[in-house]
């Protein structure tokens, strides 16, 4: 659930509301976050004007736009780091109507200290956001099952150091150890990629008539 600052002098954007729309959502894009109400209504991005003269570097100069994205702690990897500093420039620049701007524009990314995420009064931390989270996605589950499913799949939880019980069971995935034959003809009679039952298995063989130890599957 990050929050984006961005400054600039005045009258550098034309549409500030849109592009603050647009930060928010490009950034919980690249976070992958569940698409729930939890996230969309808590990620959001605010445009600064700043008076003629309150903005200088060194030599003097001023034309310059200053992104702040504050984020909970471990929410960008480096490979998303990277994604929200080239996405977002590019977004200021553009939404300036000056290529020239992304060269005079710096994306700072910051996290919040562990507890120190304020919401709804409360300041959390990751694992409260977290278990935030999984409260809303079930009560939403309730009448929208299988829409919801799809989108909460997405959502790595870094700072479990594992996936959360929902990533574990992506519809098509290839069953883990132990999970056998049976629970891949589960998955994808789940997704109706056939209606046939698995076929039964003779205990202590392979369907290629081989022995089989007893954590592998006939392929």
């Amino acid at each position: 659930m990050p929050m984006i600052d961005v400054y600039a002098a005045a009258g550098t954007f034309t549409d500030k509301h849109q592009l603050a729309t647009d930060l928010a959502a490009t950034l919980m894009a690249i976070e992958g976050v569940p698409d729930i109400p939890m996230f969309r209504q808590n990620t959001a991005a605010f445009v600064h004007e700043l008076p003629a003269g309150d903005v200088s570097n060194v030599d003097g100069a001023s034309g310059y736009v200053r992104v702040q994205v504050l984020t909970n702690a471990g929410a960008l990897d480096r490979d998303k780091q990277i994604a929200v500093v080239s996405q977002f420039t590019s977004m200021i620049a553009d939404a300036a109507h000056d290529p020239a701007l992304a060269g005079r524009t710096w994306v700072l990314l910051t996290e919040a200290v562990p507890g120190g995420w304020g919401l709804d009064g409360h300041a959390n931390t990751n694992d409260e956001l977290v278990a935030a989270a999984r409260k809303q996605i079930a009560k939403l589950q309730q009448g929208h099952l299988r829409d919801v499913d799809v989108v909460i799949t997405r959502w790595p939880v870094r700072e479990s150091r594992r996936s959360p019980a929902w990533s574990r069971s992506r519809p098509g995935q290839r069953p883990g150890p132990g999970q056998g034959c049976a629970g891949r003809g589960r998955t994808r009679a789940r997704r109706g990629e056939h209606d046939q039952p698995p076929a039964p298995r003779r205990s202590g063989t392979c369907a290629r008539g081989g022995r089989r130890g007893p954590r592998r599957c006939a392929r």
